[in-house]
């Protein structure tokens, strides 16, 4: 008996279904990619992969994939543990980083004043390149770090005695600040790419 429900949990995970949030929003024809403690992960013939946690879900669909809040509610905190060590080391990398860009302007700067004026637009060139590159890394780790945050939950749910509670997930307070930080650093490398071009002419 067992092993004929597997069977037919694993051929009803296979097959494209239709999927519809508790307030409203639907998902057609996905199929089931993965099944995780606090929710499933799912996939459609344009290759899109969406998150749809169980707390968004009906109770008929947490009940169909056996969803347990308290497992789920652990699994959630050990992914926003992740995320938060993920964004500290981040930071820190991009704090070296931008360090050793400022460490690196500095010294072509003097040897910009030092040297001759072709050799200081070579150099000007090179730095300004370097810069681009930089920004670029930035931008695709805000990117990332974003798109990361925002598959993650609004709320995080649990029980205290008889009461359920929800809070605020602390690992999406970030994301206005990143998408300042994000819409900086274009603005910035807008700023690089004229320069560079200007220089190259």
């Amino acid at each position: 008996m067992k092993v004929l429900t597997l069977i037919l949990c694993f051929a009803s995970v296979a097959l494209s279904q239709d999927f519809k949030t508790i307030d409203g929003k639907e998902y057609k024809n996905m199929t089931v990619k993965r099944v995780e403690p606090d929710g499933i992960v799912l996939t459609n013939n344009t290759s899109a992969i969406v998150k749809l946690y169980f707390a968004e879900l009906p109770k008929e669909v947490q009940e169909r994939f056996h969803y347990d809040p308290q497992k789920g509610d652990e699994y959630s905190r050990k992914q926003n543990e992740g995320q938060e060590q993920l964004r500290k080391q981040q930071e820190e990398a991009q704090r070296k980083a931008q360090e050793e860009t400022e460490r690196k302007n500095k010294q072509a700067g003097e040897e910009l004043s030092a040297s001759e004026a072709a050799q200081g637009r070579r150099e000007k060139i090179q730095r300004l390149q370097a810069r681009y590159q930089e920004l670029e890394q930035q931008e695709s780790d805000l990117r990332l770090r974003i798109q990361e945050a925002e598959r993650l939950p609004r709320h995080l749910y649990g029980r205290s005695g008889s009461k359920s509670y929800a809070v605020p997930n602390p690992a999406r307070q970030y994301i206005p600040d990143w998408q300042t930080s994000l819409n900086d650093v274009r603005h910035e490398k807008d700023q690089v790419k004229k320069e560079l071009e200007q220089a190259q002419h």
